[in-house]
């Protein structure tokens, strides 16, 4: 089944194949574009565009660049964001860089950006394997269903919905589970933050003007 062929072509930035120097903008759209080229959907398809990358600053996702110029550490950032946005809205994808920024961006903790990138990188492609014969089995129930029909024109339309019912409702699932994950990590990090913040207003004088 050529759907399930190209699970096996499915284009990975390879830390090595990242950068080491600053890039200027169009040098980053153009690194994205060549190297995620096979995940388009149709052939104009923009991965990510100059506007997109400007949005990401202002809502807090990237970093902003120094003088023009994004590091490999942005790079890596970028690729996250560009997998994360097709299943998440940009808050969610704002809670989880948050942390992640603040704590390992711009070697600011004994683990780099890098070294979470290289790790994630292997644990993906590990999964590779186990997901395409996931996609088979559910493939090959789906081709089981309305057996019946007596119009292969309708029997082959209601296998491929089928099909695509349980895709859906996979992905249903884990989104729920990762939103879920992501109301956590709020809840984790806020919780001692509003405490904090009543504790200062607590201590605050309150004649200061």
């Amino acid at each position: 089944m050529q759907i399930i062929q190209s699970l096996q072509k499915l284009d990975y930035i390879k830390p090595e194949e990242i950068p080491n120097i600053d890039l200027y903008m169009d040098q980053v759209t153009t690194f994205i574009d060549e190297h995620l080229s096979g995940s388009k959907r149709y052939p104009d398809d923009k991965l990510l565009t100059k506007t997109m990358i400007n949005n990401y600053t202002k809502n807090n996702l990237l970093p902003s660049p120094n003088k023009k110029k994004y590091s490999k550490e942005h790079m890596l950032l970028l690729i996250f964001i560009y997998y994360f946005k097709n299943i998440l809205s940009i808050s969610d994808i704002q809670t989880i860089f948050t942390p992640l920024t603040e704590r390992f961006y711009n070697h600011q903790n004994d683990i780099s950006l890098e070294e979470i990138y290289n790790q994630i990188f292997q644990l993906s492609e590990e999964q590779i394997n186990s997901l395409t014969k996931d996609v088979i089995r559910k493939y090959t129930k789906a081709k089981d269903t309305f057996s019946d029909t007596d119009n292969d024109e309708d029997k082959e339309f209601l296998q491929t919905f089928s099909f695509i019912c349980m895709l859906s409702f996979d992905v249903y699932v884990k989104k729920v589970i990762i939103e879920k994950l992501i109301d956590k990590t709020v809840s984790g990090i806020s919780e001692p933050d509003t405490k904090k913040k009543k504790k200062e207003k607590k201590e605050k004088p309150e004649n200061l003007q």
